[in-house]
């Protein structure tokens, strides 16, 4: 019995965990929506918002029916978690692998995306923050080079653009100048029009995308380290999630057939007297 506690118990803190980290994710994610303007990004890709919402919002239900079918000993909610728990892994497994066997494919992808976010900059306050802690985060400025920016409407390089922004790039791109003890909210104007030896003074040039790919191969045993760990934890729960349902059911099962061999035992007594004498005469 200490046996099944233990795991019950184990289970239950592993998705109470989690369903406590999925809530403050919705509500965090639900707060930064409501507090933006009415027109801004709706897609989920680029809405950071979003995106919160809906991760939070099916940990919170998975960790839910784990949290619950572990405490009240519910086979159907541990069956349906342990599915979904189940399914979700193997997506990340083949998620995986599809981007080991196709890199160039999801390399083009990620680039596609990244340019979506440049040419939405400004349009979500969301957005803008994510964007500029990557850039300053890996020192880096649009997605191949910063001439990207050309493709964000206040940052188009050409005649024709009032912006006074035009031809230039985010202060989030700007190199950090000894003794500057002020942010200089305009160090990168015009720097589209210089070349990049000359622009690389001032801003750093390279796009993020290589960046965060260097970062990756460089940080290759953390992220290694961080995605096992991940799904060991997932594999963990699955595990107990499946001996929990076993036990009940084995419980349930030895329920069954005491209760068959009560009703044997009723059939019995209703055939012969209580003090039957069956010696022969």
């Amino acid at each position: 019995m200490r046996g099944y506690r233990g795991i019950k118990y184990t289970l239950f803190i592993f998705c109470y965990f989690f369903w406590v980290v999925s809530a403050i994710l919705t509500a965090v994610g639900i707060y930064a929506k409501v507090a933006k303007e009415k027109d801004v990004v709706d897609t989920l890709t680029v809405d950071p918002a979003l995106l919160l919402i809906v991760v939070g919002s099916l940990m919170f239900l998975v960790t839910f029916l784990g949290c619950f079918g572990a405490l009240r000993n519910a086979t159907c909610l541990l069956k349906t978690f342990l599915a979904i728990l189940a399914v979700i892994f193997l997506l990340q497994i083949a998620a995986g692998a599809v981007g080991y066997v196709f890199t160039d494919m999801v390399t083009k992808r990620t680039e596609k995306l990244m340019m979506k976010t440049i040419v939405r900059y400004r349009e979500d306050r969301d957005l803008e923050n994510a964007i500029d802690y990557i850039q300053k985060k890996f020192k880096c400025c649009g997605v191949e080079d910063y001439k990207d920016w050309s493709n964000n409407v206040y940052f188009e390089c050409s005649e024709n653009n009032p912006s006074l922004e035009a031809c230039g790039v985010p202060f989030s791109c700007c190199r950090h100048q000894e003794n500057q003890t002020v942010l200089n909210t305009m160090c990168g104007y015009g720097m589209q029009k210089e070349q990049e030896d000359s622009a690389n003074e001032h801003i750093f040039t390279i796009g993020c995308l290589d960046k965060i790919i260097m970062w990756g191969k460089k940080n290759l045993l953390l992220v290694a380290g961080l995605t096992g760990g991940l799904l060991l934890l997932e594999v963990c729960m699955m595990i107990l999630a499946g001996a929990q349902i076993a036990w009940i059911q084995k419980v349930q099962r030895r329920q069954r057939e005491s209760d068959a061999r009560s009703r044997d035992d009723r059939k019995e007594r209703l055939w012969f007297p209580a003090f039957a004498d069956f010696d022969d005469e």
